[in-house]
This record gives structure tokens, C-alpha cells and sequence, in this order.
């Protein structure tokens, strides 16, 4: 698989990520116990190394920790692993009634709190460092020197190699970055077929009646501005396509599997290969557990979309005609 430098960094990953979200989720699977769990997250784990997937991508709400505990089981049975692969992980969501029961749902850059997830982090995974360290969701009450200094003392100690942010605007960044020393080397973002608001922006700036009202306008150029890698977070829209029951999903399956057919690849592969077309040079983290789909999506590292293609997928999902 084909490797894209993080720029600032010493890190080549793989233009794929994958997403470890779901390997201790087990809603709808209450009927797996804890040991069927390990073994499946190993087997998912495998699936992706096996395509030369080389980022794994982490948050401590993920399974509210149980899926970072389901990945360090893969030490294991690759005892080497560890430096061979580049690991991720995010912190600054809470969940309500965290740590007492009256406590609300809410953001958190706090620097006791940065401090104490990134220990919690590298306890689970069983791992003396993170490659990257992402804030999760922008926080209203973030006192930017209390990041600064959360940040400077795992970078002196080693905890965390290179920081950067999830769901945040340029000016975001550009808050941060004021007191911040280190590069913020990543932006992760929800963008994707059917969620390409932040791709779309560029094209309804100065419209009369545009589709939407959308925030955010200019975030992908300030990245592509600063030297940040774009990661996009539900890149397959969470299986959207799967479940077709009206026109504009009917249309846009129709032009997908067209496409697929034409280029002899998985639908999967063409929705993944639209986000890799982008200048921005994307990466797709995907979060299915099923080796197969793993395969399937992976294809799109080899696939290469016209400007026709890809202009065809964006008319599609945006549901109308450019203007």
C-alpha cells in the first residue's frame, strides 16, 4: 500500500488508516463475551496489517476504553509490532455522569485532563508512546497555555511524539498555534460522499440561495495552507450507501456502482478512491471489523478516478448540479 508523509514529521503511513472504534463496541452484541471480542479485534487487526495498513487510529471514549484494551491484545501475537506501526489516539470528550453522576456531557482541554487520558491511553493499548495525540472536539472553555503546557510535558517525557486536533476550523487551529509550540500535524474531519460540506463550501461561496448554511468554509485550504493532514472519519457514511429507500440514495448507488463496474473494483473502493482523488491527499480512516470489507476498501489505494469520475460522484452526492 502506498505511504503519504505527515508533513513535520518523521511518519509514512499508509494513505489508508484504520479506525479501532468499533473493536470493543459490542451494542447490538451483547452476545460475544469479553474473550470471542479478543479474538475477533485480533482477527480484524490482521485483516488490515495483511493489506499493509500501517496507522491505527484510537480515542479513549472509543468502547469508553474497552476498544484501545481490545487492541493491545494484538502484542501478543506480534510481540515486534509496536515500531512498525504509527498509533493514534484522541482525548477532550466526557461523558455525562463522568466522574459524578451529575456531570454533563462536554469537551474537555483541561491540562489535568489531557494529562490523565493520555496515561489512561497508553495503560490500555500497553504502550510507552503515542505517535499522535489528537484534541477530539473543539472545547468553548479551552485556556490554550493549559494545551501548551499539557502538550510540552508529554513531548519532553516521551508520551506523545506529535499533537494535533480533530473537528476544528482554521481559526480553531490558529488559536491553539498562538500558544502552542509543536506543529499540529493532522486535522480529522468528517468528510465523505454524502457529507462533503467542507468540499462543497468552495463551491456555493456567493450563491443567493446556497444548498445549506455551512460553518467551517476554508477549512480544508487552511491545511492544505499549513502543512496539516486531512484524516476523514466516516468515510463510508457509516454504511448509508447500503440502505437505499430513496431517489437521491437510488442516484447516487446508481453512479457508485456504475463506476465500480466499469473499474472492476468494490463500490467500497470507488467511495474510499473519491476521498484519496482530493488534493488535500485525505486519508479515508474506515472502521469496519469484517476482513473482507477491510479488502474490498483497500482497493481503492490502487484506484485511480478521472476528474470526470470524481466530478460525477461529488454532483451525486451533493443531491443537485454545481451551480
Amino acid at each position: 500500500m502506498q505511504t503519504q508523509k505527515i508533513l513535520n514529521t518523521d511518519l509514512n503511513p499508509t494513505r489508508i488508516i484504520y479506525g479501532c472504534m468499533n473493536l470493543g463496541n459490542n451494542r447490538n452484541r451483547a452476545e460475544l463475551s469479553e474473550s470471542e471480542m479478543k479474538r475477533e479485534a485480533v482477527k480484524t487487526i490482521n485483516a488490515a496489517l495483511e493489506q499493509g495498513i500501517n496507522m491505527f487510529d484510537h480515542a479513549d471514549i472509543y468502547g469508553r476504553g474497552k476498544s484501545e484494551e481490545m487492541f493491545s491484545e494484538i502484542w501478543k501475537e506480534h510481540p515486534g509490532l509496536r515500531d512498525k506501526i504509527i498509533l493514534q489516539s484522541k482525548c477532550g470528550i466526557r461523558f455525562t455522569g463522568d466522574p459524578t453522576p451529575d456531570a454533563p456531557h462536554r469537551f474537555d482541554f483541561s491540562y489535568e485532563h489531557i494529562k490523565n487520558s493520555v496515561d489512561e491511553i497508553l495503560k490500555r493499548l500497553k504502550t510507552e508512546y503515542l505517535d499522535i495525540l489528537l484534541l477530539h472536539r473543539p472545547d468553548p472553555l479551552v485556556e490554550p497555555e493549559e494545551v501548551a503546557k499539557a502538550f510540552d510535558e508529554l513531548h519532553q517525557i516521551g508520551k506523545v511524539k506529535y499533537f494535533g486536533v480533530s473537528n476544528h476550523t482554521g481559526f480553531q487551529i490558529d488559536l491553539l498555534k498562538k500558544f502552542v509550540d509543536q506543529p499540529l500535524v493532522v486535522n480529522q474531519l468528517e468528510i465523505n460522499l454524502i457529507h462533503s460540506d467542507l468540499i462543497n463550501a468552495g463551491v456555493i461561496t456567493n450563491q443567493r440561495k446556497p444548498v445549506e448554511f455551512i460553518r467551517g468554509e476554508g477549512t480544508l485550504e487552511y491545511c492544505r495552507l499549513h502543512d496539516i493532514t486531512i484524516q476523514a472519519w466516516s468515510p463510508l457514511a457509516v454504511g448509508a450507501f447500503e440502505n437505499i429507500n430513496d431517489d437521491f440514495s437510488k442516484n447516487l448507488s446508481t453512479v457508485i456502482l456504475e463506476i465500480a463496474k466499469n473499474k472492476n473494483v468494490s463500490v467500497e473502493a470507488v467511495i474510499a478512491a473519491w476521498l484519496l482523488k482530493h488534493p488535500a491527499k485525505i486519508q479515508p480512516v474506515i472502521g469496519t471489523r469484517r476482513p473482507e470489507k477491510i479488502k474490498a476498501i483497500c482497493q481503492a489505494d490502487s484506484l485511480e478516478l478521472s476528474r470526470y469520475e470524481w466530478y460525477k460522484l461529488f454532483i451525486a452526492g451533493r443531491g443537485e448540479d454545481l451551480p
